[in-house]
């Protein structure tokens, strides 16, 4: 017979996981390669491969202030799964020291992406607002994208670059309110911080909430979208309705704790997109 605690440890139990594109240094005067006519509509998602997407999975620290973030393998083996099935190369790193995570991107960045569509960045971690933290110490986010923006990393000039965020912004509550029913040769110039998109599974200064169990509400529901409607829809279009079910399918469950219950999320994104991004279904290259 299923006892009260089997069932809770079954379905888990909610935990909170406790930004900004900056670039101070002036751009250089560079040039790269464009990959798509500059009136094109859509990006070129029609390379030899998807690209590489890394994923930065931090389950424990050293930091006694920091709890074990239970459920995030979950997110880290969804997520793994839902971006190979898009046509990814995909890496996890485990428990990586800040230094070890600068490494990683500092590699991937000196990468030849001239055969790759895009790239993706996803960090699961405690974070506050404006910081994330890796194993040792905490991190400004930004360091995650700068390497790759059109002057440093000129093999993704004028390709997307994704970068999915799950961690806190801050220690603010949301309770909710309740509602009533009523190819081309030519060249141009582009800003080299262009092409980016930024997903933050919550706005700043606010909770993001983890299910021990199941993952966090942010990377179920962008999972469980891409897997259902991925080649379907373009990016934003995807995004918001990743946005739609974390604010309208969870709430947290934390009947002990008055405070903590029946809190809502939602995630915040900022793009800065030059063209629609649409992951179409890929094919093998026909033998030459």
């Amino acid at each position: 017979m299923e006892t009260d605690k089997s069932k809770s440890e079954a379905n888990g139990s909610d935990e909170p996981d406790v930004f900004p594109f900056s670039n101070n240094d002036a751009s250089n005067k560079n040039e790269a390669k464009s990959p798509v006519a500059k009136e094109s509509l859509f990006y070129n998602m029609n390379h030899k491969s998807r690209g590489l997407a890394i994923i930065f999975n931090h389950e424990k620290f050293d930091s006694d202030s920091l709890k074990q973030r239970n459920g995030t393998n979950v997110d880290a083996d969804n997520l793994k799964n839902t971006l190979t099935r898009l046509g990814f190369s995909v890496a996890v790193f485990k428990d990586y020291l800040c230094h070890q995570v600068e490494n990683v991107l500092i590699e991937a960045s000196k990468e030849d992406h001239s055969d790759f569509d895009c790239f993706v960045v996803a960090v699961l971690s405690h974070g506050e607002h404006g910081i994330i933290y890796a194993k040792d110490h905490a991190y400004k986010p930004e360091i995650l994208w700068t390497k790759f923006s059109a002057d440093n990393c000129k093999t993704l000039a004028g390709k997307p670059k994704l970068f999915f965020i799950q961690a806190c912004q801050g220690d603010k509550l949301d309770g909710g309110i309740k509602m009533t029913q009523t190819d081309s040769s030519s060249t141009y110039k582009i800003p080299v911080h262009a092409d980016f998109l930024i997903a933050y599974s919550t706005i700043p200064q606010y909770y993001s909430w983890r299910n021990t169990a199941r993952g966090s509400w942010f990377v179920q529901a962008l999972c469980s979208v891409l897997d259902e409607i991925g080649t379907d829809y373009d990016i934003l279009t995807l995004l918001t309705l990743v946005n739609q079910r974390v604010a309208f399918d969870f709430e947290s469950y934390v009947p002990n704790d008055s405070r903590m219950h029946a809190q809502k999320q939602i995630p915040c994104i900022t793009f800065m997109l030059t063209r629609l991004l649409k992951f179409n279904i890929k094919t093998q290259p026909m033998p030459t």
